[in-house]
Parts: structure tokens; C-alpha cells; sequence
């Protein structure tokens, strides 16, 4: 039977819950930026590398953070959380040129280690990312068109009061929250475990990580 297509697509609805990069960066003159992009993921974890993709502005102009990131080597991912939902959401306005997104936040700032890269203080975890490259592909519009930037992670912060007493951290006491489609977005309140039957060690070193 066919039936008329939904007014609105569905294809971001179907990837879902996904990872909100809330990425902050410098420009080379000191303009320091976050906003929060939907499309970020990890890739390995030895050593651990993450990407995210930049849609590019109707104009055909390229996205703040990923200029940043290619011209001083560096960006920082903040964890979202559902504490910081509102301040997450502001950092997503479009502002004039000049104009900070730092300005409209009510956060406090810390900044990064290898780079002076300020840092959401009140998210509890935060990675300092190193640029690597960036893979540009076409869409079929300029806001169609994307660039791809792969990052190797080179220091983790990671605040003790969201760690448990075996060391591992407390995603239900955190409420990350991740992006659906449409307005919609998502929090992890609960968590459950399944072991693989049979896995090596192999495969329990890939899933459970170490801190070396």
C-alpha cells in the first residue's frame, strides 16, 4: 500500500540517540567559540581518536570550530549533560560576526592543558583533542557539504564526584544527553550490563579499556 511521505524527513530519527560534540576552540587571534555539533563519534581507543562532521553555512562558508581546530592544532570536547542542557542549546545560536558564544553563558571557565582552549569547568568530563586531518565531502547544496575532522585525544579530564568507588564513571549520575531528530534530544538514566559470552582478552581489553 502506498502512502504519502511524512512532511518532515525522518533519516536524522533513525540514527538515534546520538552523541552531542560540544566542542570548544580558539581562533589563531584569541576569538574563543563552542557550539555543539550532532554528528561526533570515537573511532579507536589505541591510541583514541574521535571525528566529527561540519555542515557548511548556506553561503558555502565553513564552520568556526573546524577552522579553528586546523589552523591551531587543537579543539576540546565538553560532555553534555542534562545540567547543562540550556547552556548547551544557547551555544547553538547563530551570532554576528565578532561576537562570542562564551558571552551568553552561564558557565564558568577553565582552559586546557595543551592549548589555551577554555573548558566548560561544570562538565564533569572533557577531552583535549589534537587535530589530525579533515576529509571534505560534497552534498548536493553548500549546506549539504561537509567537513569531516579526525582528532587523536591527548588528555582526558575527568571530575572525581562522577566516578564510582571501583573507578568507573557514573553515567546515571551524570544524565549525558544526546541528540534525536526533529527538536528532540534524549538523557541516560539508566544503564545495563551484557558480557559477551566467550570474549578473550582481546576483546575484554577493547571494551573495557585501560588507563595506561
Amino acid at each position: 500500500m502506498n502512502r504519502p511521505a511524512p512532511p518532515h524527513s525522518p533519516f536524522k530519527s533513525c540514527t538515534v540517540p546520538r552523541p552531542i560534540g560540544w566542542l570548544s576552540s580558539v581562533s589563531p587571534e584569541g576569538k574563543e567559540n563552542i557550539a555543539p555539533y550532532s554528528q561526533w563519534q570515537n573511532l579507536t581507543f589505541d591510541p583514541p581518536m574521535v571525528m566529527f562532521s561540519a555542515n557548511h553555512y548556506p553561503d558555502g562558508r565553513r564552520k568556526d570550530t573546524v577552522l579553528n581546530a586546523e589552523q591551531t592544532g587543537w579543539f576540546v570536547w565538553n560532555m553534555a549533560t542534562y545540567a547543562l542542557r540550556e547552556e548547551v542549546n544557547k551555544s547553538a545560536m547563530a551570532l554576528p560576526n565578532g561576537e562570542s558564544e562564551w558571552e551568553h553563558l552561564d558557565v564558568t571557565k577553565e582552559f586546557a592543558d595543551n592549548h589555551p582552549i577554555p573548558m566548560v569547568k561544570e562538565s564533569p568530563v572533557k577531552f583535549e583533542c589534537q587535530y589530525l586531518s579533515t576529509h571534505r565531502l560534497n552534498g548536493n547544496s553548500s549546506v549539504g557539504n561537509i567537513d569531516i575532522v579526525f582528532a587523536r585525544v591527548e588528555k582526558i579530564h575527568i571530575d572525581d564526584e562522577v566516578l564510582t568507588p571501583e573507578g568507573l564513571l557514573d553515567i546515571p549520575k551524570i544524565q549525558p544527553i544526546a541528540r534525536m531528530g526533529y527538536y528532540d534530544y534524549t538523557v541516560v538514566k539508566e544503564t545495563f550490563e551484557m558480557r559477551v559470552p566467550g570474549a578473550d582478552e582481546d576483546a575484554r581489553l577493547g571494551l573495557e579499556g585501560t588507563a595506561r
